[in-house]
């Protein structure tokens, strides 16, 4: 199935950043049992192959595993070395897209101009990351590029939360990242699996996911 189909049935895709690989680990698997279908755990997290290596023989059946914040080729193998289903990156790095070529992997770059979007169109690029997108204009910036690029394959994140995430997906985006919605850093980093999951059922069910 293509990365555009899964995003698209995931709805939201957790971004989750801790400070250790094994909190990492804790609230991914935390999430998950919330109803949480996606995430990226990012390279801002130490080890964060390690969390990911963990998490790939742990997570349940169809969970979309992705590695986020991958600034650069050595982090792109990395992260696909240890499992990583997918890339995400704020920027659109070169370097990064020709890794996830090599391995097979989709890039989800992050782009926020008409131009940046031309340039991962012309690359190959199958879904592209409005990033900042809260800061960017919002969706009438989203519906501002549909209009030009109606065949555009995003995700959105970045200013936004549970509650925009319906308007977000009606307009066009296959899916919208959300952070600290669904990981409270209190809860992230002391490990307190039962608010990760609480708070992952209410951000899904503010989104109409649940």
């Amino acid at each position: 199935m293509s990365i555009s189909l899964l995003l698209q049935q995931a709805g939201v895709v957790g971004v989750l950043r801790a400070s250790s690989a094994d909190r990492a680990v804790h609230a991914t698997l935390a999430a998950a049992k919330g109803g949480l279908k996606a995430i990226e755990v990012t390279f801002t997290t130490p080890d964060a192959a390690s969390a990911l290596q963990q998490l790939r023989e742990q997570v349940p059946q169809g969970f979309l595993l992705g590695a986020g914040t991958v600034m650069d080729a050595e982090q792109a193998l990395q992260a696909t070395s240890a499992g990583a289903r997918f890339l995400v990156s704020p920027h659109l790095g070169t370097d990064v897209l020709e890794v996830a070529l090599e391995h097979g992997v989709p890039y989800v770059p992050g782009v926020i101009t008409p131009t940046e979007i031309q340039r991962a169109m012309r690359l190959g690029v199958e879904v592209v990351k409005l990033f900042p997108i809260g800061s960017s204009g919002g969706l009438g910036y989203l519906k501002d590029l549909l209009g030009p690029f109606p065949d555009l394959k995003c995700m959105v994140t970045g200013g936004v939360g549970p509650e925009d995430v319906v308007q977000y997906r009606t307009v066009g985006a296959l899916a919208v990242g959300l952070g600290s919605n669904l990981f409270p850093k209190v809860a992230v980093e002391t490990g307190d699996a039962a608010a990760v999951t609480a708070a992952t059922r209410q951000a899904l069910q503010a989104a109409g996911l649940a």
